[in-house]
């Protein structure tokens, strides 16, 4: 537009002198001893102003050559500027997409040539993410490194920097480190809300539960986290806050809450027992009943069937009512079997749990059922349930068939003596002695062939009565090793179920 605007007023001008030298001709005399000029006024002002275009055109080119060498720099600078672009869109194009060993490559080369601070931030910052997810925690610690001296005074840099070291820290599960580096950017701008939802998540981390909830509720009221994770963020929180401060602090943690948020599973069921363990049973009822007329939650209904007799009737005249609306729910079944048994209505309680059992096969409804027969003594329908409470708890082993080694045939050690060969004479029977039931203690180094010898014991009364005993003339036999694998050559299905006196089973 200026263009044109000069243009136009350029021949405005033009034809403006041009009628003013028509109306107005006459001579212009230039005199320079020894010589005398004579031209007319249109030849001269047209000889003026092609000097002046001339001699604009000389200056302008001078003033172009002078200024070679700065241009060259500029072109240099502005060359290598779009290289680093182009390295740089490209290292983050090759993270973005996974490639990280390429992006390290691309993003190390442009570190190694930059000189713009904010390039060498953004290439650090980019490398560092490539080295993290490689799982090369040095390089990347090295990365940060560099970025954070490269952004120097700038403070967008240095929250940039800071940011993304801290979200890597959290990654690797270092949240301290993550805080050191995220507070102070809280604390600068509370509206700074990806570095709140990145000190929320170090504070979970850290089990530090009255900051979480209090980082929860100030994301919550900004509308930058969704209701669902808030919701499950403060029922997490505010159920430890309540277990921590006990009695105590029950008051003003439960006053803090929203009445949505005290029908939270976790929050009623941390609420309900604080109250049972002050002796406040209608207050845990109540608290209990908001909670599951929200929605029957099997936890719910577990702790509201647990009371004493004298709150059985209550608790189960309303438990009937939730049973108007939800005749199918094993669960509040089961619910009102147990305060059945509670409060010793033995064939209510039976009637519940049964339907129970035809929904759903628990294991509480079968122990249930099993601890009510054994009180009604059915031990068989007892007996019964307490299986199918075990089976259902777990799959049971299948216990294998005994696959051990037959004995060895030894009838062939000259060795060993066979009692029952031996003649009746030789044998001596003790009718009248009392059974001994055996022992560890009757185990001696003869009983156990091929084991370590053991500690000599008493002598025990010989069941064989010869002018000496076997045992004495091999005793020094025994410590040889015994190999109880079946002899080749002998079918070990034809022989008999009892091995001969004297071998070992393996």
């Amino acid at each position: 537009m200026r263009t044109w605007f000069w243009t136009l007023l350029v021949f405005v001008a033009a034809v403006g002198l041009a009628l003013v030298l028509r109306d107005h001709s006459g001579n212009v005399l230039i005199v320079a001893q020894p010589w005398r000029v004579e031209l007319s006024l249109t030849l001269a002002v047209l000889l003026i102003l092609g000097c002046f275009i001339i001699l604009y055109v000389v200056l302008r080119v001078l003033v172009w050559i002078s200024r070679g060498p700065e241009r060259f720099r500029s072109w240099r600078g502005l060359r290598a500027q779009n290289h680093d672009y182009k390295l740089l869109e490209s290292g983050w194009i090759n993270v973005l997409e996974g490639r990280y060993t390429e992006a390290e490559k691309v993003l190390s080369k442009l570190l190694g040539r930059t000189r713009s601070s904010s390039r060498k931030v953004l290439a650090g910052l980019a490398s560092a993410r490539a080295s993290h997810h490689l799982g090369e925690y040095t390089r990347r610690d090295q990365a940060l490194a560099l970025a954070q001296e490269s952004a120097g005074t700038d403070p967008r840099l240095r929250e940039a920097a800071a940011t993304v070291a801290a979200e890597m820290y959290l990654d690797q599960n270092r949240p301290q480190d993550a805080l050191v580096l995220l507070q102070p950017l809280q604390d600068a701008s509370s509206r700074y809300f990806h570095a709140t939802r990145l000190l929320l998540r170090a504070h979970r981390q850290l089990r530090n539960h009255d900051r979480v909830y209090e980082l929860t509720r100030l994301l919550s009221r900004r509308g930058v986290i969704d209701k669902a994770e808030a919701l499950q963020l403060i029922e997490t929180s505010a159920a430890a806050r309540l277990h921590a401060g006990g009695a105590d602090g029950f008051k003003s943690i439960w006053g803090d809450l929203k009445g949505e948020e005290r029908c939270l599973p976790d929050i009623a069921l941390a609420g309900a027992a604080i109250q049972e363990g002050q002796g406040n049973y209608e207050e845990a009822s109540k608290i209990l009943e908001a909670a599951i007329n929200v929605k029957l939650e099997p936890r719910l209904l577990s702790a509201y069937s647990q009371c004493p007799p004298d709150l059985v009737a209550r608790r189960l005249s309303k438990a009937e009512v939730w049973l108007k609306s939800h005749p199918e729910d094993s669960v509040l079944l089961a619910t009102l079997g147990n305060l059945c048994l509670t409060g010793q209505l033995w064939g209510q309680g039976e009637h519940y749990l049964l339907r129970s059992m035809k929904i759903r096969s628990d294991m509480r409804i079968h122990a249930l059922l099993g601890n009510l027969y054994d009180r009604l003594g059915r031990s068989a329908d007892a007996m019964t349930h307490w299986r199918l409470a075990s089976g259902v708890a777990g799959v049971l082993p299948v216990l294998p068939i005994n696959r051990a080694l037959p004995a060895a045939d030894t009838r062939g050690d000259p060795t060993l003596i066979d009692v029952e060969s031996l003649p009746e004479a030789h044998v001596v029977r003790h009718v009248d002695a009392a059974p001994v039931a055996a022992s560890a203690a009757d185990f001696t180094d003869d009983d156990v062939i091929g084991s370590a010898p053991f500690p000599a014991s008493p002598p025990r009364e010989p069941a064989i009565a010869t002018g000496s005993s076997p045992h004495s003339a091999i005793d020094a036999e025994l410590d040889e090793y015994f190999d109880s694998a079946p002899i080749p050559g002998v079918d070990l299905s034809q022989t008999s179920d009892r091995p001969p006196r004297g071998s070992s089973r393996s």
